[in-house]
């Protein structure tokens, strides 16, 4: 069967019981099919940053990430709750390796100058990550790449996902902090066409971060053909439930 990739972001990693609680999931849905988790920071970066008294900024939805940054971004990233990830992956059974996605130029990157060191992710050379699911391991990917000048780069996590999934032809599954696309009186939109999806941004209802998920998951569902779900994270049963092919989220339809 077609791997899961699972995208997590900051806050549900600052919750130990519900990330626990969704790895023991994970672990449950590995018995039967591969694993790839994809996981963000953007809290802990914003903690990070202003340790090192460096300022905060996004643009649509996406960090500013100038380059004398990049090592603390990189710290708290590809350091910090990569490690957090994998440490509770292990006591969860699932046999992590932490990765970051220049690993084995599974990815690679052109620069959103606009951004500063923010990097686009395209999926690149598969084998390594064919090889760690072939042998029942748990790929735990960090957002942060590197570019072909050997620069760090910064790559929002729900486009990093959207790129392993489309590395693996996987199953994607966008997690969030509310549960899933809401339409502007904040009811769920349990299925969301591509024209739909475009008349929701025009009117300003889909805006920020959660466009950018969007975008992550239109380009996935083009890509591959296939339905992708953007969903909450607060109710580990809802992706157990997504497995048995119900209806959990938003469906967004290729």
């Amino acid at each position: 069967m077609k791997p899961v990739v699972l995208k997590m972001g900051g806050r549900l990693l600052q919750d130990r019981a519900a990330l626990d609680a969704l790895l023991a999931v994970c672990a449950n849905i590995k018995q039967r099919r591969p694993v790839v988790l994809v996981h963000g920071g953007g809290d802990q970066v914003d903690q990070w940053l202003a340790k090192f008294g460096f300022n905060t900024e996004k643009i649509d939805g996406q960090r500013v990430s100038p380059a004398e940054q990049m090592p603390v971004i990189t710290g708290a990233l590809d350091g910090a709750v990569n490690a957090e990830m994998v440490s509770r992956a292990i006591l969860a059974g699932l046999n992590p390796v932490g990765l970051n996605l220049s690993a084995g130029n599974s990815c690679q990157f052109s620069v959103n100058n606009k951004l500063g060191a923010v990097g686009i992710a395209k999926p690149a050379e598969p084998t390594l990550l064919n090889l760690l699911l072939e042998q029942g391991f748990t790929p735990v990917f960090s957002s942060i790449g590197i570019g072909a000048e050997g620069q760090l780069l910064n790559v929002n996590a729900d486009l990093a996902a959207a790129a392993i999934c489309q590395l693996v032809k996987g199953q994607l599954v966008l997690l969030t902090d509310v549960p899933g696309i809401l339409d502007a009186q904040m009811q769920l939109i349990p299925t969301l066409s591509t024209a739909q999806a475009a008349e929701l941004v025009t009117q300003g209802v889909i805006k920020g971060g959660m466009k950018v998920k969007l975008d992550a998951a239109l380009e996935t569902a083009a890509a591959l053909q296939s339905n992708i779900v953007v969903a909450g994270w607060q109710n580990p049963e809802d992706l157990q439930n997504l497995m048995q092919d119900k209806p959990v989220g938003t469906c967004i339809m290729y």
